[in-house]
């Protein structure tokens, strides 16, 4: 297996790819939609949301807190999850770069 190429990118770079990644799954898709829905939520009731089994879905809330896009507190036996801001205001910023760009350039290219 080759060596990793990303410290030959930035920092901002590296983070995006981790968040965009942690994104590719309509699983963890589904599990956003459902905490921007309830607000906060224990573990149990995302399980009662999708059709998943619970270790399934505790390894995409791994996925989406490691990537810093949810955040999670212990509260009793269980685990409060909710949405990590921080991580959506670095993609909220890279797709406004984006649409600056596209909305001066008017897609001269191609």
């Amino acid at each position: 297996m080759g060596a990793s190429k990303t410290e030959q990118f930035t920092d901002q770079q590296n983070e995006l790819a981790v968040l965009a990644k942690a994104l590719g799954h309509p699983a963890r898709i589904a599990i956003i939609e459902y905490l921007l829905k309830v607000d906060s939520c224990i573990c149990g009731d995302i399980v009662n949301e999708l059709p998943l089994a619970q270790p399934t879905i505790s390894q995409h809330l791994k996925e989406l807190k490691n990537a810093g896009l949810i955040k999670g507190n212990f509260e009793g036996a269980s685990i409060c999850y909710c949405i990590d801001e921080l991580g959506f205001e670095k993609i909220k910023g890279f797709f406004q770069e984006v649409t600056k760009h596209l909305e001066k350039s008017k897609n001269q290219c191609c």
